[in-house]
């Protein structure tokens, strides 16, 4: 008597296996035919989960372009391990429910030998839960809760600086400038929740008087409401933790009033290159932690070649979002050239002893997995475009407090 179940399910894992082949095969052929030199193996299959759509889109789009770089980069180079490397992007649209069947799916079925990181601290901590019990490296590139490195977990590392030091340099600014009130409004949600918390510490150390602290759920309560309730004066500064929908909207919610604060800095949304293109006037002197630019004070080993190459690439200048989630792939690529394999563990272990030089600069971890050798700048949008004003030793220009 045949045993269905088994049957069904060894039918399924053969047509799933030759599909794999098949595509295999026409990797060997493409990489054969059209990169010369590269050896015609089985290709190094790498996935990921990004959001095409929804509230993370516009970052991801970012990284997404890092992650196809990267690609092309390294196929050029002779690929991994004399492999050539396929990248496997899936669209999660922002949901978490999408994002995990989807991180399921590149390793059941997709069988892929290595992971990449999804964009926000809310989809990643989802997708390391996933790729945690799978045994599956994560270096994340678009992630800063440090709740996400409080689970004991031990493949999961950063390229980011956590969340809590985004707003140091900001502070110390407003402070030696003379302004000492300050409110602070964020989105629900790990990474904003991190941003706030850090940025009411640091207030406090820094003798800025915290007005107002104010979390909401998007879509309970509009931004125009949320700082009409607030008045914020033109004694105080405003910050401003949210993702780039809620950002615009908070923008334009204080920008419309007669009385403005004395100071604006906010997170992620000033920090893409098209910001002040799509807000116009609306843009000049808000601020915004940076955990990178596309400048000449950012001298890193790769950066220049990194910033000519993807504007070329993506026809942009890149964000942090894009440069991080290069040196994601850089840190993994250190790690298979030194090591000489693909074993997750053995990869795992290696990173972990890293003290190196990325594009975005150092990288170094804890026994966390938290980013410890790089920090946040602090970036004002001035005439029309970026400047780094913090700290003293990188800026760009002098800030401004009209």
């Amino acid at each position: 008597m045949i045993n269905h179940r088994y049957y069904t399910s060894h039918m399924t894992r053969t047509i799933r296996s030759n599909r794999k082949h098949f595509a295999a095969a026409l990797s060997f052929i493409f990489f054969s035919i059209f990169i010369p030199g590269l050896p015609a193996e089985e290709p190094v299959r790498i996935g990921a989960s990004l959001s095409f759509s929804g509230v993370y889109r516009e970052p991801s789009h970012m990284i997404m372009k890092g992650y196809q770089l990267w690609e092309k980069n390294i196929n050029e180079r002779g690929g991994l391990l004399g492999r050539p490397v396929e990248l496997i992007i899936l669209d999660d649209q922002s949901d978490v429910n999408k994002l995990r069947d989807n991180y399921r799916s590149l390793l059941d079925e997709e069988d892929v030998d290595l992971v990449l990181a999804p964009y926000s601290s809310p989809l990643t901590l989802a997708a390391s839960e996933i790729t945690e019990e799978a045994g599956f490296i994560m270096v994340t590139s678009g992630a800063a809760s440090s709740v996400i490195w409080q689970r004991g977990y031990k493949y999961i590392l950063s390229v980011y600086a956590q969340a809590d030091r985004f707003f140091i340099g900001y502070l110390d600014l407003i402070a030696r400038n003379g302004i000492r009130k300050v409110a602070i409004f964020f989105e629900d949600n790990s990474f904003n929740q991190a941003a706030a918390a850090g940025a009411r510490e640091w207030a406090d150390k820094m003798g800025v008087e915290v007005t107002a602290y104010t979390g909401y759920a998007p879509g309970e309560k509009h931004p125009a409401q949320i700082i009409e309730d607030a008045d914020p004066t033109p004694e105080e500064a405003v910050i401003v933790c949210s993702y780039p929908d809620e950002g615009y909207k908070f923008l334009a919610a204080i920008r419309k009033r007669k009385i403005q604060p004395a100071s604006i800095a906010m997170t992620i949304t000033p920090t893409h290159p098209l910001f002040a293109l799509r807000v116009g006037p609306l843009a000049q002197g808000v601020f915004a932690p940076s955990q990178w630019e596309p400048m000449e004070r950012i001298p890193y080993p790769g950066t220049r070649d990194f910033i000519e190459e993807f504007r070329t690439f993506a026809h942009m200048d890149p964000s942090y979002h894009a440069s991080l989630a290069y040196a994601s792939c850089q840190v993994l690529e250190f790690a298979v050239t030194e090591t000489g394999t693909l074993d997750n563990s053995m990869l795992r272990d290696y990173i972990f002893s890293m003290d190196t030089v990325t594009i975005i600069g150092r990288f170094k971890v804890n026994q966390k997995g938290e980013q410890v050798g790089h920090n946040p700048i602090l970036i004002q949008w001035q005439n029309g475009k970026k400047e780094i004003v913090y700290p003293s030793n990188m800026k760009t220009s002098d800030p401004v407090f009209e």
